[in-house]
């Protein structure tokens, strides 16, 4: 059962929360991330992609850019930027997008949950990914990524919560640069928080939706901590990682889309020919082609969209890996046809995000980068906890979740 507890925050002071709020360092490109903060000293981009600070090219994983980090976290808790909880609390952190609102807490996990796999996973890491966050939290000596997570819907948990935002202020409260509202309110009353935490216990698993680099990091440093220390307790703060639980329910995962960048030789006509073998072509229009339904997918070529449906027999419905729109499109047009049989490493195909919408997936065809792209209907929360919860892995790029927890909002200390 899932072991949670509450912690003391650095958090920013309530009149620069807006400013020090920053999308997570793996959403944002460095020149974006350049972009974002050149009227911005105070942004948490600074500590996340320190490398923006550098006025000559710097390898991303130099041991200076993690001294950077340090130092400009330092700056930052200097300065008054932030403040330190006096007590241990839990929080509560809303955000609205489009008018849908998701309630969730702010906690620490588990390290031994997450080696229990009470802390259930869908997707594996990269190694040079997992070692770049590893070396962001042994310099900072922090968390200053909290690891969106999810959990069956509990009623019991979800009336506190309404309780105490409606009858407590919040501390933070403002709408960022992309529209999305962001509210925090702070649970100090500790016979709320052992309520929560009692709760808590009696579920079964939580589930990472995104930042399995930044969990699998901490449990590393976690692990080296207690090495160094036999005699540790287990109630050191190392022994627990920060992330944000919130009820499956509320949360939103938008489609994935891919692009590929040539046709393995083949032209549109053959292309279309081999598609048909496995898929109905049910659209052919200048129109962009949303698929509505799973099983259904766009694809672009040659400013014209066709829209295509998996053909019965194509993918096996009792498995929850192969059953994913993703694995049927993988399987079924971009190995066989592409000849992409690794997504993971091949520079022939990319990834784009639901927010960038149909757009830019056209742009990126029409200006000749790419050759064809393909529109995806979003895959489920059901989905990613019947894979994690049969201990599979999804396909790399599945799952894109909006709105984005801000980083910089909440920093887990380890000492």
């Amino acid at each position: 059962m899932a072991n949670i507890k509450p912690f003391k925050a650095l958090r920013p002071v309530p009149k620069l929360a807006a400013k020090v709020a920053a999308l997570p360092y793996d959403v944002v490109s460095t020149d974006e991330a350049r972009e974002m903060v050149k009227q911005n000293s105070i942004s948490f981009l600074h500590v996340d992609k320190p490398e923006i600070d550098f006025d000559e090219p710097v390898d991303a994983h130099d041991e200076k850019i993690y001294q950077k980090a340090c130092e400009n976290l330092n700056d930052m808790i200097r300065n008054g930027v932030y403040i330190k909880e006096k007590c241990e609390c839990l929080y509560i952190y809303k955000l609205i997008r489009n008018g849908k609102a998701q309630k969730g807490v702010v906690l620490c996990t588990s390290i031994d949950d997450y080696l229990n796999n009470i802390i259930k996973k869908h997707e594996n890491t990269l190694a040079p990914k997992e070692q770049d966050r590893v070396n962001h939290v042994k310099y900072t000596n922090a968390h200053t990524g909290p690891i969106l997570m999810a959990y069956r819907k509990n009623p019991e948990i979800n009336a506190i919560l309404d309780d105490w935002t409606n009858k407590i202020e919040p501390v933070y409260d403002f709408v960022s640069e992309d529209g999305i509202g962001h509210s925090v309110w702070v649970i100090d009353d500790e016979n709320v928080i052992n309520n929560l935490m009692n709760l808590f216990s009696k579920i079964e698993s939580l589930y990472i939706a995104d930042g399995h680099h930044r969990a699998a990091a901490a449990v590393r440093v976690g692990q080296m901590r207690r090495k160094a220390t036999p005699a540790f307790t287990g109630s050191e703060e190392y022994n627990y990682f920060l992330s944000v639980v919130f009820p499956a329910d509320e949360l939103t995962i938008l489609e994935y889309n891919r692009l590929i960048k040539d046709l393995n030789g083949l032209s549109e006509a053959e292309l279309l020919q081999k598609t048909a073998e496995k898929f109905d072509i049910i659209y052919n229009g200048k129109s962009p082609f949303r698929p509505a339904e799973r099983h259904t997918f766009g694809m672009y070529i040659c400013g014209r969209w066709y829209g295509i449906r998996a053909k019965e027999g194509t993918f096996k419905e009792d498995d929850p890996v192969a059953r994913l729109d993703v694995s049927i499109l993988q399987n079924n047009i971009i190995s066989p046809i592409f000849g992409i049989t690794n997504p993971r490493n091949d520079d022939r195909i990319d990834f784009i995000g639901g927010i960038k919408g149909l757009k830019e997936l056209e742009r990126r065809v029409d200006s000749g980068e790419m050759k064809v792209g393909f529109s995806m209907y979003p895959t489920s929360m059901e989905d990613l906890m019947s894979i994690a919860d049969a201990g599979k892995i999804m396909p790399p790029k599945s799952t894109w979740f909006e709105p984005k927890l801000r980083s910089g909002l909440f920093i887990h200390c380890l000492d």
